[in-house]
C-alpha cells in the first residue's frame, strides 16, 4: 500500500506564497507521474500541475507563470511552489501519483487533501 502525505497548506494573504509538499511512502518500484489537483467549494476538481519522472511538466492555465511543480525522486517527494496567490486559488489541494507496484501492476493514489486559503 502506498501512502501520500501532503503538507504546507494554510492561510495566506493575496500576493503571498506557499509551498506544498507531497511525500509518498510504501512498497513501490517507481512513481511515474505526480501531480497536484484542487477543488474549490461548488466546483469540480481541476488540474493544477503534473510532472513526470523525467521532469516534464504541465500546468493548468490559471496557474501558469505563478506556480512551479518539482520533485525529488530520491525522496519520493513532490513540491508545488505557489507565488502571487489570489483568492481564486483557495481550494483543497490534492496530491496524485501514478505508481508502479510491480511489472504488471500500476495504480493511482490520492492524498487526503490540504486546505489552501487566500484572503483578499
Amino acid at each position: 500500500q502506498v501512502q501520500l502525505v501532503e503538507s504546507g497548506g494554510g492561510l495566506v494573504q493575496a500576493g503571498g506564497s506557499l509551498r506544498l509538499s507531497c511525500a509518498a511512502s510504501g512498497s513501490m518500484v517507481s512513481i511515474n507521474v505526480m501531480g497536484w489537483y484542487r477543488q474549490a467549494p461548488g466546483k469540480q476538481r481541476e488540474l493544477v500541475a503534473v510532472i513526470t519522472s523525467g521532469g516534464s511538466t504541465n500546468y493548468g492555465d490559471s496557474v501558469k507563470g505563478r506556480f512551479t511543480i518539482s520533485r525529488d525522486n530520491a525522496k519520493n517527494t513532490m513540491y508545488l511552489q505557489m507565488n502571487s496567490l489570489n483568492p481564486e486559488d483557495t481550494a483543497v489541494y490534492y496530491c496524485n501519483c501514478l505508481v508502479t507496484l510491480s511489472w504488471y501492476d500500476r495504480r493511482e493514489y490520492w492524498g487526503q487533501g490540504i486546505q489552501v486559503t487566500v484572503s483578499s
